[in-house]
This record gives structure tokens, C-alpha cells and sequence, in this order.
């Protein structure tokens, strides 16, 4: 099955100019977002405390929500957990800077936001109380920008190894692209941005990457194969005749990601929200970013072609 025909022949590389400009735009906006705004943490990254509670009847989660609003918690996150009755409640502590960092202290102040949130909800009963410190907030926050890091770096070795050095640069400006625009618009719309968001962003890196593999590969295939032709047809070629598979794959995973988005819950709304944007980003920067700047980067058909073996018998 197939959107477009083998021989379809459209120009990508006449536009990359235009999406350059768009690309990059976007991308000063985002930072620009995420200088001014900075991310909206979620309680994986800042602190604060999980209380799952258990309700006799069948909970209303807008009302839920209105209580802990009206007893000083504006933005506690309240989501259905197990069945209809159980919820489980996750805010910060009032007075977050100045809780003790010992454990008597950490034990006092739990108390005190148990007892807050059950004079608020009288009919709710206690079954599991989870804090996480600022300090362990801060560290996960790290050890995902560090892991983000370590992505990036070994795609591009990866690249560099596999394809051609021009590849793993276009790739890597690609993947980089891709998780800056998707935390410049969680970043605007100050959308929670937790460690099941941090995954989802992991995971468009992955997404993106395999794309852009796919039309790597067919690019040095042509090489080989189009030996009038120049670098620009070869990548426009390469690019339409990855084109079917790129848009059937693209799209059903779509449909299943905004499957989790509608129908998910509230917990998965930014981890289904950060793949869509992804899979579009990641589509877009495989067909315009990659290809793109590695041609800008003076791509030619030498690079991509194995060394003669006259050549390397005559090495000392």
C-alpha cells in the first residue's frame, strides 16, 4: 500500500531555504519561550507530596478539585487511580521553601498537608502518603538532561560511523530541532512537564532518528545507483521514494498517540501531547532539516562511495 507512486517527483530541496527560515524562527522562539517562562514542573522534578485516597461513593473529580482550591491548594492535580472511588492527589506543600530538610521535619510536614487536604475532604480515607523531596526533584531533573545528552551524542557517533560525518551533523541539528520546539511550546502554554512528559521527549529522539535513518540510506543507495545525478536530485529522489513509508508510519502512530490523548486521562495527557508534536516535528525536520543541511554542508557523491580497492592496495 502506498500514498504516493514510486516515481512521484516532488522537489523538497527547492523549499529548504524557506523551511531553514521557518525552522529557525521557531526555534528562537522557543528558547526565548523557555528563557522567559521557563517549564511548568511537575512534582517528579520540584518536590512535594502524592496522597492517594479512597472515597465511599463513586468521586467527583471537579468537585474534588473546587475543595482543595478553596483550603489553599490552586494547583493540586487530582486524577482518578484504580476504580471509580480512589484518587490519587498530588500537590506542594504550603510554605515549600521553608520545610525542614530532616526527617522529623519531612514527617511534620506531611502531617500537616494530610490533615489540610481531609479537613477539606471529611468523607476521604488515607491509603498511601509518598513525598518527594526538592533535592531528589533537582536530581531527576539532571540526570534527564543528562540523558538527553548522552542520546544526542551517541546518535551522532553512531551517524558519523554508519553514514558520513555531514549526516551525523545534519541528524543532530535535526534531533536537537525536535525536543527545543516540543519544550518551547510546554514552555508557552505552561503545560506540566513531568518525568512521563521527559520520557515522551526520549522517545521523539528515537522517532525522529529512525526516519531520518531511512532516508540516509536510501540517499547513499542512489548515490550509487544515479551516477549523472547530482547531490539535490539524488536527496529529492531518496526523500520521495521514502515518502509512502514515512507518512503510513507517521500516521498510524498518530492515530494511536491521539488515541492516548482523548481517551488516556489526565496522567498521559503530556506524554501523548509531547509524541504528537513530536511525531510531527520529527517528521518535518527528517524530510527538511537533515537532508537539508547536510547538502548545505557541501554533500557530494565521494562522501558516500567506498574507497577503491586499487587505492587501498596501494597504501603503505
Amino acid at each position: 500500500m502506498e500514498f504516493f507512486k514510486h516515481n512521484t517527483q516532488i522537489d523538497f530541496m527547492a523549499q529548504r531555504k524557506w523551511a531553514a527560515i521557518i525552522s529557525t524562527i521557531l526555534f528562537i522562539l522557543s528558547l526565548i519561550s523557555l528563557a522567559m517562562n521557563g517549564l511548568n514542573w511537575g512534582l517528579d522534578f520540584t518536590g512535594g507530596t502524592q496522597i492517594q485516597l479512597s472515597f465511599p461513593t463513586t468521586t467527583n473529580i471537579n468537585q474534588i478539585r473546587d475543595s482543595l482550591q478553596n483550603a489553599g491548594f490552586p494547583e493540586a492535580v487530582v486524577i482518578s487511580y484504580g476504580t471509580s472511588k480512589d484518587v490519587l492527589i498530588s500537590l506542594v506543600p504550603k510554605h515549600e521553601k521553608n520545610q525542614p530538610a530532616n526527617a522529623n521535619g519531612i514527617e511534620a510536614s506531611k502531617d500537616v498537608v494530610v490533615s489540610q487536604v481531609l479537613a477539606a475532604l471529611p468523607t476521604a480515607k488515607v491509603q498511601q502518603v509518598d513525598y518527594i523531596g526538592p533535592q531528589v526533584g533537582q536530581e531527576l531533573a539532571t540526570k534527564g538532561a543528562l540523558a538527553i545528552f548522552i542520546a544526542l551524542l551517541g546518535t551522532m557517533a553512531y551517524i558519523a560511523l554508519r553514514f558520513e560525518f555531514r549526516f551525523a551533523v545534519g541528524s543532530t541539528v535535526a534531533l536537537i530541532h525536535d525536543p527545543i520546539l516540543i519544550l518551547g511550546i510546554f514552555s508557552f502554554f505552561h503545560i506540566e512537564f513531568n518525568l512521563i512528559a521527559l520520557a515522551a521527549v526520549l522517545t521523539v529522539i528515537g522517532y525522529s532518528l529512525n526516519d531520518t535513518i531511512v532516508i540516509f540510506d536510501r540517499v547513499r543507495e542512489n548515490f550509487r545507483k544515479l551516477r549523472k545525478a547530482t547531490p539535490m536530485e539524488v536527496i529529492n529522489q531518496s526523500t520521495n521514494q521514502t515518502l509512502s513509508r514515512t507518512i503510513m508510519t507517521s500516521a498510524l502512530t498518530l492515530t494511536v498517540v491521539l488515541a492516548l490523548f482523548f481517551l488516556g486521562g489526565s496522567m498521559l495527557h503530556g506524554f501523548s501531547l509531547a509524541l504528537i508534536i513530536g511525531i510531527l516535528v520529527g517528521t518535518y525536520s527528517s524530510i527538511y532539516v537533515a537532508g537539508s543541511l547536510a547538502l548545505t554542508l557541501g554533500l557530494t557523491r565521494q562522501h558516500l562511495l567506498p574507497t577503491p580497492k586499487e587505492e587501498l592496495d596501494q597504501r603503505p
